[in-house]
């Protein structure tokens, strides 16, 4: 009778093991990736990489990517690009050709979407893009690689000028980064100013390895301008918040481009920080979205440290709509293609969904830090907080 026992047991055991050999054995879904781990941009590419990793951890804790009813692990393939959109194209082709993955995500900045576009293309390969904002994105060819981002310099500049009219700024002063982001906004802010009556008491460009922005601040500050539109880049965002404050100048309103987002922003600014207004479209303290504030939270326990409202927020975003998609279609590239194409998907930043390669629903937004939180405070439709001024 023992005997008999011990062979049922072992028959049990045999066939509990057999149920969950599958799921347990399943392949892991290889997901490709290059990031600038190093160059110019190495800098502000964590906030976007931290994103992906959280995501996969998340998934692997839930056990696993549903790909179209089957559920397997995750893993990525990396590279460091070097902050060089060629070697990121040339990379994604060999995660393509050589590395064989899965599946895709994307790469740090506008330049390295806009080459590694290319390549997605040729190959037939889908790709949810997240951090690239131009116009340019409107002139690649859409089939292949979509852009969840509302930040688009030539929305930008008419939602910016509107917000300040409303606000009934009556002049300002423009600095401007030469990099392509602040560029091309310059381009599109300048006449939307102008359409809404505002007059601009001074507009000078500086490079991206300016060390000192002195003379410049001293001349905003004698020019007297009801706002300062300071279209920064990360680092020239420290450098002009550090010496506006050490020279005094306080406008009634301050607006900076990108850099304020970024948690390590507020660490070295603490209160002063308040009242900055910069570009985001992500809030967790908006309600009507409710993944935002569950992902906030998850960022700073895994990170110590608050996600970019700009770049994690779209981070995180491209990997929600690429894992819907997966529920949906599997790994077929053709039925993955058409389910990100034609799909709505529920986001951190709410509702999602593309006509051709941009995001047909999401609007361009601004945020202000108020007594540490980042507010969305434009448009009055998804606001969470009034505009302040000085």
């Amino acid at each position: 009778m023992i005997r008999r026992q011990m062979l049922g047991l072992m028959a049990g055991v045999a066939a509990f093991a057999g149920a969950w050999a599958p799921a347990m054995a399943a392949d892991p879904v290889r997901i490709g990736y290059t990031i600038a781990r190093t160059g110019l941009f190495a800098a502000a590419a964590p906030s976007q990489e931290q994103a992906y990793t959280l995501w996969a951890e998340q998934v692997n804790a839930a056990g696993g990517l549903n790909v179209a009813g089957e559920m397997r692990p995750v893993e990525f393939v990396t590279y460091d690009d070097e902050s060089d959109p060629s070697m990121a194209a040339q990379l994604y082709e060999r995660l393509i050709t050589s590395d064989g993955v899965d599946l895709l995500v994307a790469p740090w900045g506008t330049p390295h979407h806009l080459n590694v576009a290319g390549v997605v293309e040729r190959y037939g390969f889908p790709m949810v893009g997240n951090t690239a904002a131009s116009v340019m994105i409107r002139q690649v060819q859409p089939g292949n690689i979509w852009f969840p981002t509302a930040a688009i310099p030539d929305r930008i500049g008419p939602e910016l000028a509107r917000m300040l009219a409303e606000a009934d700024i009556g002049s300002v002063a423009i600095l401007a980064n030469v990099l392509p982001f602040s560029q091309e906004n310059l381009q599109f802010l300048t006449p939307a100013l102008q359409a809404e009556g505002i007059e601009i008491v001074m507009s000078q460009n500086y490079p991206p390895d300016i060390t000192d922005m002195t003379p410049l601040l001293t001349q905003v500050r004698s020019a007297a301008p009801d706002a300062v539109l300071a279209l920064t880049y990360p680092a020239d965002a420290f450098l002009y918040a550090g010496q506006a404050r050490e020279l005094g100048l306080a406008p009634s309103l301050q607006f900076m481009l990108i850099g304020p987002t970024i948690d390590a922003f507020g660490q070295a600014f603490g209160p002063l920080a308040d009242g900055i207004v910069t570009l985001a479209h992500w809030s967790p303290e908006q309600d009507a979205w409710p993944r935002a504030r569950p992902f906030f939270d998850a960022y700073v326990e895994r990170f110590d440290q608050e996600p970019d409202y700009l770049d994690s927020a779209l981070a995180f975003m491209s990997v929600e709509i690429l894992q819907q998609a997966v529920a949906e279609a599997g790994l077929d590239r053709d039925a993955l293609r058409a389910a990100i194409a034609g799909g709505t998907f529920d986001t951190i930043n709410g509702e999602v969904r593309f006509d051709g390669v941009e995001n047909a629903v999401t609007p361009t937004a601004f945020v202000q830090r108020q007594d540490g939180r980042m507010q969305l405070v434009w448009p009055p439709e998804i606001a969470t907080a009034p505009l302040i001024q000085r």
